[in-house]
């Protein structure tokens, strides 16, 4: 009896040995993935702020500016993709509407961003966009992949429509979070004016043909919680200006907006709760239960072992009776 219990136990030991790595390293990877039909939204605000002023043409101080950026999910977009690609698809329709003190807009930029539900890593497929320009993304936007590195990554600048480095400058402590902080500077880039205007009447091509460009630079910071890849605060230092051209009155450059953007409170808040409680999901199927299978394993090892050895003393009756003197006849 001891010896059959002892030969499951070991059955057992083996099955959890073997369980550990596959999740680890087969179930984790395909069944970590961002959802299709995810939405999001995040306020931003650059208080203290420089914005130009497009009925006298003249940069004022203001005493904020409001970045509202949304991020929804397309599913019916994602599921098309997805059947032409052969991979898990998330498309999102993003929109970064930019609001002055006073309510009006200042800018209108919407996206469409499709990439890798597992990695993170750009598709590239019809609709990807910024501002209804077709774009080619390389590189990361808006997440970090799940089990983030320490190490640099290249990042996607919409304002630009460049990718760059974004460098890997260590791990902190925020709010009770363990997370790695990345920094990204684009230097002064010539861009191309927002499709949306803030003052009716004017569009891109006539502000072209006056010869007034507009430049834009800015650092980047993210805290990016490392197993989630998801980033729990950030913040730009923000400059944009337009140069040359009749508009400017014959000066060489105006500003058209300053500021040193960074998330609002409560959104700070809310972020980090949710990650905190999305941490937990990847805990447990990378650390938790992988090595909860290996401690279980030896456990289960380790009695049937025992009960194998206890099946084999010498006073053990089974034993004893291998050994019992034949019988004498006369």
């Amino acid at each position: 009896m001891r010896r059959k219990a002892s030969l499951v136990l070991l059955a057992f030991a083996v099955f959890c040995a073997a369980l550990s790595p596959l999740l680890r390293w087969y179930a984790f990877p395909r069944l970590a993935k961002i959802p299709a039909n995810q939405y999001q939204d995040m306020v931003l605000e650059a208080e203290d702020a420089t914005l130009l002023d497009y009925g006298t043409m003249k940069a004022r101080k203001v005493p904020k500016v409001s970045i509202v950026q949304t991020l929804k999910g397309n599913v019916d977009a994602s599921e098309r993709i997805e059947r032409t690609t052969g991979r898990d698809v998330v498309v999102w329709d993003g929109l970064s509407y930019a609001q002055g003190p006073d309510g009006q807009m200042v800018s209108k930029i919407p996206e469409r961003y499709i990439f890798d539900a597992h990695t993170q890593e750009p598709v590239h497929a019809t609709g990807e966009m910024v501002d209804g320009d077709p774009v080619k993304r390389e590189g990361l936007e808006f997440k970090w992949p799940f089990l983030t590195e320490k190490r640099d990554y290249e990042y996607f600048d919409a304002q630009a429509r460049v990718t760059a480095p974004i460098h890997y400058k260590g791990t902190r402590n925020f709010r009770g979070v363990e997370v790695y902080y990345f920094e990204q500077t684009i230097p002064w880039t010539k861009v191309k004016f927002p499709k949306t205007l803030p003052v009716e009447g004017i569009t891109p091509e006539a502000l072209a043909e006056t010869g007034t460009t507009r430049w834009y630079t800015t650092v980047r910071t993210f805290w990016v919680e490392p197993l989630t890849g998801a980033p729990v605060y950030g913040e730009e230092i923000h400059q944009e200006e337009l140069r040359g051209g009749t508009l400017l009155g014959g000066r060489d450059k105006v500003t058209a907006f300053a500021g040193h953007v960074k998330m609002r409170e409560d959104y700070i808040s809310h972020t980090v709760d949710l990650v905190k409680s999305q941490r937990l999901q990847i805990l447990l199927m990378t650390s938790y239960l992988p090595w909860g299978l290996l401690f279980l394993a030896a456990l289960l090892l380790a009695l049937s072992l025992c009960l194998e050895a206890r099946g084999r003393r010498p006073g053990d009756p089974s034993t004893a009776r291998d050994t019992d003197p034949e019988p004498v006849t006369a």
